[in-house]
């Protein structure tokens, strides 16, 4: 790209090192991480009377244990067990195997790498590099205020434009925003809450979110009776990667088999996600069950990785904007990184389908729900009822307010989990900090970055439903059937089941 410096290895090391990135660019580990590591599963490193150790399955999609690597500091327990509340609600010597829900937490507070995510920057790289590919870069919302940080920029400041420059000087044929994708998670989602509502408010009540694939999985471990109560919602990167391969493809002349879709996240969950068997709506639609909905996902630390590695300097690029296929997201869409963004997201749609009625200030900035208390209640009106809400983010606050709903202590109408604490923007593929003080100040840097920018956005770029790029997607394809089908395209390619794995645990 014109313009662009670049910078040395060890001087992207000292910049990533002075944020607290904590990344190596040597390759250590990525020809294992890709055979999927050795017989068995292995435990974390523990200290000396910490406890039980915590597990991981060799074969597990999301992160990867390296033994040689392992201080036994005992950090990774603490995320698993303490913020997350897994490894202690199930005995492996019950259940013979590793129980996950891929959040990464403990690849995230690793501080020797002996935890990583299972890295799909190596394929990438080689996907880039064979001109039979079209590759096409999903960016998530929160991507744009956290990436930064791996290149000495301000916590929480908004380099979207630089983000976008740096996967085209990659050599991505497309990049496309995601908050396009959280739009359409919004329309559906809101639309199945009205539906809900209307219908009574009592069968398969309160409706969860369903776009953390965290959650998700818990979910179908310990609460497997709440799994109709589930927006069939696909998550927005899923979403975006059906329609890339659909719409997309047709509209352009593109042969889908020769797309390739790679998601850049925050999440280490979204490299299960895009494994389930479901998530192939694409595939299902062309009658070629091998084509997947996304291919690839890169977390943050991942792409800086990669930046690094081909010498790019993030910091010096010029912005560069989305590609204009997918159009622009709303300002809903933006705060789909932020516990509680992806509930006020959907209340203000849900609010006009309601009441044909644009929403009022309150619910633009959603004040009762913004925040990163772990878990915040509201109530909004909604045409004539009132709506009880609640959201709550971080492992063990999930199985707290959980059972409480279980057991009839608490009752709501709408309830957004997020697994990960204060949301994406702590997501397990976010850019590392040392120390819990640190990393509570990286999540509010982030959160207010986010609401910042979408604040901005006056109306009508507020809310999903006012989104006319998407609207015309919609008039175009989604609402439509296909000869001989009775479903809509929306139906078929933006909603998901889910299965119990409740027996794993016994």
């Amino acid at each position: 790209m014109k313009n662009m410096k670049k910078t040395s290895r060890r001087r992207f090391l000292e910049t990533a090192g002075s944020a607290g990135a904590g990344i190596l660019l040597s390759g250590m580990r990525t020809g294992a991480q890709e055979r999927g590591g050795g017989p068995g599963p292995h435990r974390y490193g523990r200290q000396e009377g910490s406890g039980r150790p915590a597990t991981i399955d060799p074969n597990d999609p999301a992160v990867v244990f390296s033994e040689s690597l392992c201080q036994e500091c005992d950090h990774c327990e603490k995320a698993c067990g303490r913020m997350m509340g897994i490894m202690d609600r199930y005995d492996p010597e019950k259940t013979g195997k590793a129980i996950c829900i891929h959040c990464g937490q403990c690849s995230a507070i690793c501080p020797h790498e002996a935890v990583t995510e299972r890295f799909h920057y190596p394929t990438a790289e080689r996907l880039l590099a064979d001109p039979e590919w079209v590759t096409v870069a999903l960016v998530s919302p929160s991507t744009r205020v956290s990436l930064g940080e791996m290149f000495g920029i301000e916590q929480g400041a908004n380099v979207q434009g630089k983000t976008v420059a740096a996967l085209k000087a990659l050599g991505f044929d497309h990049v496309f925003d995601v908050t396009f994708g959280a739009d359409m998670t919004v329309m559906e989602e809101a639309a199945e809450l009205v539906s809900r509502l209307r219908a009574g408010g009592t069968d398969g009540m309160p409706m969860f979110t369903s776009c953390c694939p965290a959650w998700v999985k818990l979910a179908e471990y310990w609460f497997p009776e709440l799994l109709p109560s589930l927006s069939s919602a696909k998550s927005p990167i899923l979403m975006q990667g059906s329609l890339v391969k659909t719409w997309f493809a047709r509209k352009n002349g593109i042969n889908p088999e020769r797309i390739k879709v790679v998601a850049v996240a925050p999440c280490t969950a979204k490299k299960f996600e895009i494994t389930r068997p479901e998530m192939n709506a694409s595939g299902r639609f062309l009658s070629n069950p091998e084509i997947r909905d996304i291919d690839l996902v890169l977390t943050n630390r991942e792409l800086g990785r990669m930046l690094g590695a081909a010498e790019i300097d993030f910091a010096a690029l010029e912005e560069a904007p989305f590609d204009p296929a997918m159009g622009r997201g709303s300002g809903a869409g933006i705060i789909f990184g932020n516990t509680g963004g992806v509930m006020e997201a959907a209340l203000r749609t849900a609010y006009y389908l309601e009441t044909g009625l644009d929403p009022p200030e309150d619910l633009l900035r959603f004040a009762p729900i913004r925040g990163l208390e772990s878990v915040r209640e509201a109530e909004v009106r909604l045409g004539g009822r009132t709506v009880r809400t609640a959201a709550v983010h971080g492992g063990a606050n999930i199985f707290a307010l959980a059972e409480k709903i279980r057991a009839k202590e608490v009752s709501y109408d709408f309830v957004e989990v997020m697994a990960c604490p204060g949301g994406c923007i702590g997501g397990g593929g976010q850019p590392k900090t040392r120390g819990r003080a640190a990393k509570e100040a990286a999540q509010t840097s982030r959160s207010t970055g986010l609401y910042a920018i979408a604040d901005r956005l006056a109306e009508p770029e507020a809310s999903s439903y006012k989104n006319g790029a998407l609207r015309g997607v919609y008039d175009e394809f989604l609402a439509r059937t296909e000869p001989g089908e009775k479903e809509t395209n929306a139906h078929r390619l933006l909603h998901t089941s889910f299965v119990s794995r409740a027996s794993d645990l016994a």
